[in-house]
């Protein structure tokens, strides 16, 4: 007789996961389940849907080398319901079993959909995080405003994480200044280890080109790890080989190196297979041994101990309604370019070029490229969401939504950031070498030649006036426009209009 089925989902594949650990081997059975509405709710890159089940099935053998008995669906299984909830009754029925236990799951349309199971479900709080939601609502409670760096403060002085006596670590909280260095003329990492399919790898790529065929991305490279033993060689290698460099070129980009010094570990610590703790537990070892400096380190601990644990806070913090947030009123449909159509803005097409190839483009090509764009041509925020949750191979909403909803699209009207991430061309010109090989003249103010950044600058900053222009951080950049010419201006926003015109059309036109 079984006592409890055990749900572990493709996030949760972690062997400290709570719902394990509470568990019995010799009672309890392990369920796991590919299905179909979880790579189309939204239409997933077909590398992530991959990196996710081949994982699942890696973690299901590992778990049953390890005297687990686990009841596994595939994706082809001609009885699979291709539904989460639907997968779970059935499996509870065939066991006679109304005692579900998992982890809690990490977006609110999973929660939503296991408590309305007619069964009795118990969700555990997910403790692989540094923050429960209680830490982060007691932190919260009060405050005016909800900023990352206090946060990540107290996070430092709760964890230890480079404190000395209380006090950071080279008597500074964070080293961004050091960390804005333009991109390098040669950059000596060779980037993250590439892996080889295995055969449960190779027959899930098949799969999923014969699913997913019609999904934005392409399968000809596949090289994630789908294992523990992997992320963590993976992990190994970036500390050995990236790491003392990652500070000072984490903002650049280069048309030609996708990596530069950056780990490409988040989708395996948002899978589970690696541990956040372990992962700062080895950055913070590299300064402690001398290998890397204080800047990369500080700066990529943050990373993790900072915004992701942020993201996650303002996610739960502020319910499921968040994602619908739109406070610019902002309406226009996704461009084409996002899914591969044509452009002159050499920025974008790269950064959705690798985005098709890979499933991954870094933090600066999100924000300040595809993410930027999206905000100055006034794209609905839902729209941004959707498609940065399906493209990226570590995209899950409670850490997406926050990052696109907030600090990108600037949607939520400042519950993450104090002020719009928006720039011209000069910021892109600055940290890439996008520009020089670029249709568009980066130093062109107006005109059809004038980097469409240059243009829509102005226009957004105009469009939302009212909004910003007391703002402390951005009214020097409007008393900056009011000495402009009136004649320029006026032809910087008639270029904007024609611009958006022929590139972002609304949906009536």
């Amino acid at each position: 007789m079984v006592r409890q089925i055990i749900v572990t989902l493709g996030d949760q594949l972690s062997p400290d996961n709570p719902a394990l650990r509470a568990a019995d081997p010799s009672q309890d059975i392990v369920f796991m389940a590919e299905v179909g509405g979880e790579a189309t709710y939204v239409r997933h890159h077909p590398q992530k849907i991959t990196l996710i089940l081949s994982a699942m099935r890696h973690f299901a053998q590992e778990l049953r080398e390890n005297g687990w008995t686990v009841h596994y669906t595939t994706l082809d299984d001609p009885e699979n319901h291709q539904s989460l909830g639907a997968e779970i009754i059935k499996i509870a029925a065939q066991h006679k079993c109304t005692k579900i236990t998992l982890t809690e799951p990490s977006e609110w349309r999973v929660i939503d959909d296991m408590i309305a199971l007619p069964l009795d479900v118990t969700l555990l709080p997910d403790d692989r995080f540094f923050a429960s939601h209680g830490v982060f609502e007691t932190w919260a409670e009060g405050r005016k405003a909800l900023r990352m760096e206090y946060f990540y403060r107290e996070m430092r002085k709760s964890t230890g994480y480079l404190m000395e006596d209380g006090k950071p670590t080279g008597g500074q909280w964070n080293y961004d200044h050091d960390n804005r260095k333009a991109a390098p003329k040669d950059v000596t990492h060779p980037g993250p280890i590439p892996f080889t399919p295995d055969q449960i790898t190779r027959d899930v790529i098949a799969l999923v080109q014969a699913r997913f065929d019609t999904h934005f991305g392409t399968l000809q490279h596949f090289e994630y790890a789908v294992t523990r033993a992997d992320a963590l060689r993976a992990l190994d290698h970036f500390i050995a080989h990236a790491l003392p460099r990652f500070g000072d070129y984490q903002d650049a980009m280069l048309r030609d190196n996708r990596y530069l010094y950056h780990s490409v570990l988040s989708p395996y610590i948002n899978i589970g297979l690696l541990s956040p703790k372990e992962v700062c537990d080895a950055a913070e070892q590299a300064f402690k041994d001398g290998h890397a400096p204080i800047n990369a380190v500080e700066g990529f601990i943050r990373q993790i101990l900072g915004w992701r644990e942020f993201m996650r806070g303002i996610y739960f913090l502020k319910g499921s309604d968040y994602v619908q947030s739109n406070y610019l009123g902002h309406d226009r449909p996704l461009p084409d370019v996002y899914w591969g159509g044509d452009s002159k803005m050499l920025c974008m097409t790269k950064a959705v070029e690798q985005t098709r190839e890979t499933a991954y483009a870094h933090h600066i090509q999100r924000l300040m490229v595809t993410g930027n764009y999206a905000l100055l041509t006034g794209v609905d925020p839902h729209q941004v969401h959707e498609w940065y949750l399906g493209v990226y191979a570590d995209a899950f909403e409670w850490v997406e939504a926050p990052n696109t909803i907030g600090m990108s699209q600037f949607a939520d009207g400042g519950v993450v950031g104090s002020k719009p991430y928006v720039s011209s061309g000069a910021y892109i010109n600055r940290m890439s070498d996008y520009c020089k090989s670029c249709a568009y003249k980066v130093t062109a103010k107006k005109g059809a030649d004038a980097c469409p950044f240059n243009l829509l600058y102005w226009h957004f900053l105009m469009r939302h006036r009212d909004r910003f222009a007391n703002n402390p951080r951005m009214a020097q950049m409007y008393r900056t426009w009011d000495r402009m010419d009136p004649d320029h201006r006026a032809t910087v926003l008639a270029d904007a209009d024609a611009y958006l015109e022929a590139e972002v059309p609304r949906a009536d036109h």
